[in-house]
């Protein structure tokens, strides 16, 4: 298997093993028929079922095959990352191991990769096989996710995805930021972004690995991403903004309150007895807590060994 290849597939996978020998012949049907030089990375996230067996039996059938195996269950983006660093391809794949994601699409992301100048294609599941508990939050979800990154995707957690190969090798995706590749992609620079419809399977084996609680995670993942690509290398744009306003404020409401004992209602009861007394000093106190984490967080970056990494596209 030589270097230059046409394209890696990463499948991460968590018990999988009933789907991984139809998926892997799926998979080969669609290369051999476009005739693609390819690899696929199977990424076993701990799995505890056999799967890593059935991906060593896979490798002696096929020398393509590679298979990367966790010690235990560290999660998707973990899989990812380690999936997308190890892969050799021209245009990287990515697609789940549950058979819900089609190989039949794989043609069509590459085009758009290679004729149509896209960084990152994700695919757009519009016809869902999923009960209604789970597609009517993830229309709200991804309706958010618009609203918030900028990015017009209608299916932003979409598995089945196609990047070129100095995408992957440019972002690092940790915790469960998996869901937000797109973003993450957009802030290193890669702004072409496009969308495929895709089918949906229904699943066919096992259950879903994922519970309803991915939601509130998703949400709070997405507050944590948009403020680290916007103000991650600029903190005290965000914390001194807020802090000087919070400040001000609370600074305006005493000066009036000061202002109307000594000149206006000199009659009027003390300070201290004022609720708007206790606004202000609440408010002041806010703004200064605001202004010095953004100094600290400042002091953070400035001894950051990652604050001058930026991506060079070429250099002449």
């Amino acid at each position: 298997m030589t270097d230059n290849l046409d394209i890696s597939i990463v499948v991460p996978l968590y018990n999988e093993v009933e789907s991984l020998s139809e998926l892997h012949a799926w998979i080969l049907k669609v290369v051999q028929k476009e005739k693609l030089t390819y690899e696929i990375i199977f990424i076993n996230d701990g799995s505890t079922d056999g799967s890593w067996n059935m991906i060593e039996s896979l490798k002696t059938k096929d020398s393509h095959v590679r298979g990367i195996k966790f010690q235990r269950n560290y999660g998707k983006s973990a899989a990812l990352h380690v999936g997308f660093q190890a892969s050799k391809g021209d245009i990287v794949i990515t697609m789940d191991a549950d058979l819900q994601d089609s190989p039949e699409e794989i043609p069509g992301l590459v085009k758009m990769i290679k004729e149509d100048g896209f960084d990152l294609v994700s695919g757009w599941k519009k016809k869902r096989y999923d009960p209604i508990s789970k597609t009517i939050p993830t229309k709200i979800y991804n309706g958010v996710n618009r609203f918030m990154s900028g990015i017009q995707l209608h299916d932003m957690n979409c598995g089945l995805k196609a990047y070129r190969c100095e995408v992957v090798k440019s972002i690092e995706i940790f915790g469960e930021m998996h869901r937000y590749i797109p973003v993450i992609s957009k802030a290193a620079g890669f702004g072409k972004i496009g969308e495929k419809v895709v089918q949906h399977q229904e699943r066919k084996y096992g259950v879903t690995k994922f519970g309803l609680n991915r939601f509130v995670n998703g949400f709070l993942d997405l507050f944590t991403i948009t403020f680290i690509t916007r103000f991650g290398k600029k903190p005290m744009h965000f914390f001194g903004l807020l802090g000087t306003l919070f400040f001000t404020i609370g600074s305006c409401i005493t000066l009036w309150l000061i202002i109307n004992k000594l000149c206006i209602d000199t009659g009027s009861r003390l300070l201290a007895n004022r609720p708007e007394f206790y606004i202000a000093l609440t408010t002041i106190i806010i703004g200064t807590q605001l202004f010095l984490a953004g100094f600290i967080a400042e002091l953070i970056g400035r001894n950051s060994t990652t604050r001058n990494n930026y991506l060079i596209e070429k250099e002449i």
